[in-house]
């Protein structure tokens, strides 16, 4: 019976072969699941026997990561502001980038919010749980998204303080916010055969909406201003080359104070506006 650190070196060798870009700490991850522990305990155990029901969970992980999935749709989960969120092939998987959002929306007060195109619900989730007088709406056009992030929302504490809603955009929505937020597919039609092949397997609605990659923009632009209170603040995430496009959408629909955030990286990645005071 081999050591997990046997099982350890050897699927690090695998992921290499198979492209993946940090094979040592994937291996670690799936290890870390399919020996049932948390990853920050695997050093501890590494000295151990791999069970046959342990080495049989990690031989399936290590064969769908080299199939290139994302290694959160393999675990289930993904970290995302201190949290953990369950996750599946049905929702985009949540990306540090997005935590630049979370950090501009929870740079002022608020205490009614809107997230459109919610997913996993992890931005609508953290910003209720980091704001616990808040109350919330997040939308989303898929029923299995919008399952995922009642899963969330029930497993994080805020489920009664979130309403989730069947809506495209605006469509189903009612009462006005003093924040909008929103992580909208944004990847244009010709951006997305050069994508990661792990990013491939996220559902495509959630990445592209087609040709240019702003019609969330517009439909987000055209309704903002409907359903902000008068001062609100309205945060999307943007793709790094959108800016100008999506600052002109927006300063075109009436919006005032608009300012585009960098993520860590240095690249243009959330958008901010207000609603005329």
């Amino acid at each position: 019976m081999s050591t997990a650190q046997a099982a350890l070196r050897a699927a690090m060798v695998r992921l290499t072969a198979a492209g993946v870009a940090d094979p040592a700490r994937d291996a670690r991850l799936l290890l870390a699941h399919a020996m049932q522990i948390p990853a920050d305990r695997l050093t501890l155990h590494l000295p151990d026997a791999l069970t046959p029901a342990a080495a049989g969970r990690f031989e399936a992980a290590l064969a769908r990561r080299e199939a290139r999935h994302p290694v959160s749709h393999i675990t289930g989960r993904r970290a995302f502001w201190g949290r953990e969120f369950t996750v599946t092939p049905d929702v985009l998987d949540p990306r540090g980038d997005t935590e630049t959002l979370i950090a501009e929306a929870l740079s002022a007060p608020f205490s009614r919010l809107l997230d459109l195109g919610t997913g996993s619900g992890a931005i609508a989730v953290t910003l209720l749980a980091e704001r616990p007088q808040a109350t919330g709406v997040a939308t989303d056009i898929s029923d299995r998204a919008l399952a995922v992030a009642g899963t969330n929302a029930q497993r994080l504490g805020v489920s009664e303080r979130l309403a989730l809603l069947r809506s495209d955009w605006f469509a189903a929505v009612a009462g006005r916010f003093d924040l909008i937020v929103s992580n909208p597919p944004y990847i244009t039609e010709a951006e997305m055969a050069g994508l990661a092949p792990e990013v491939l397997h996220e559902p495509h609605l959630a990445l592209t909406p087609g040709g240019d990659g702003l019609d969330a923009y517009r439909a987000i632009a055209a309704g903002a201003r409907g359903f902000l209170a008068p001062g609100g603040r309205l945060l999307v995430e943007i793709g790094a080359s959108q800016a100008d496009s999506v600052t002109a959408l927006f300063a075109g629909a009436g919006m005032v104070a608009l300012k585009v955030h960098r993520d860590l990286d240095g690249h243009d990645r959330v958008l901010a506006a207000k609603a005329p005071g």
